[in-house]
């Protein structure tokens, strides 16, 4: 590597994540924390990680902070114009395929500072069938069929524990309380994770919110 190479890399915000994904049998829950850093500096503690792209798909991010909320907004023109075009609505699996080829020519393509994201993607399709995908910063795609936190800094953390508690068939109540501990045990352990959970459910009725709790300190006199 030389200089220049290193001092570029030195000068990228790298942001410290927990985004989590959980299959259950009636349905898919997302999560994740609030807490972004640059190298050992909290620069928020009020950031969303996880994002409606339309009506029917749901993303989470990990990474550069500008490339997880740049990328949604461009899934969601990509998908609509082929939507436009084939007169049919994408899949999750089709807008998994195009966000990974996103990912994939952002490494690529000649630039400064290229793409660095990985992303969780959960919907459900006209059928009912709910999926969920995970998408690594290279632009691998991979069918999740249990859980994945992709390449946050909470991922030890939270795959340890799910490694243990996770049982197939999970309902989505049992997934939503399972990644709200997820979240608590990366919060504790994980430097880069913090300050807030946010929880949604996706079901073939629909994409719902159903945590925003914030982490706040606690002093106690001893």
């Amino acid at each position: 590597m030389n200089i220049m190479d290193a001092e570029l890399k030195n000068s990228i915000l790298k942001t410290g994540t927990t985004i989590l994904g959980i299959v259950c049998k009636d349905g898919v829950v997302m999560a994740a924390d609030r807490q972004v850093t640059a190298g050992n500096i909290v620069m928020s503690k009020t950031e969303r990680k996880v994002f409606l792209v339309n009506d029917y798909l749901l993303i989470g991010g990990t990474g550069i902070v500008a490339d997880i909320r740049r990328v949604p907004k461009f899934l969601a023109a990509e998908l609509k114009l082929k939507e436009l075009r084939s007169k049919t609505r994408p899949s999750v699996r089709q807008a998994a395929s195009l966000l990974a080829a996103m990912s994939y020519n952002g490494i690529r393509q000649p630039s400064m500072i290229p793409q660095q994201a990985g992303f969780l993607l959960g919907g459900f399709n006209e059928d009912g069938t709910v999926e969920l995908y995970s998408i690594e910063p290279a632009g691998g795609v991979i069918l999740v069929e249990n859980y994945d936190a992709n390449f946050g800094s909470g991922m030890p953390y939270v795959l340890g524990l799910l490694e243990r508690q996770y049982k197939k068939d999970l309902t989505i109540k049992e997934g939503i309380e399972l990644a709200k501990e997820a979240i608590k045990s990366s919060t504790q352990r994980d430097l880069g994770s913090g300050f807030g959970i946010d929880i949604f459910t996706i079901t073939k009725e629909g994409i719902k919110k159903v945590v925003e709790q914030e982490i706040v300190p606690e002093y106690k006199d001893q």
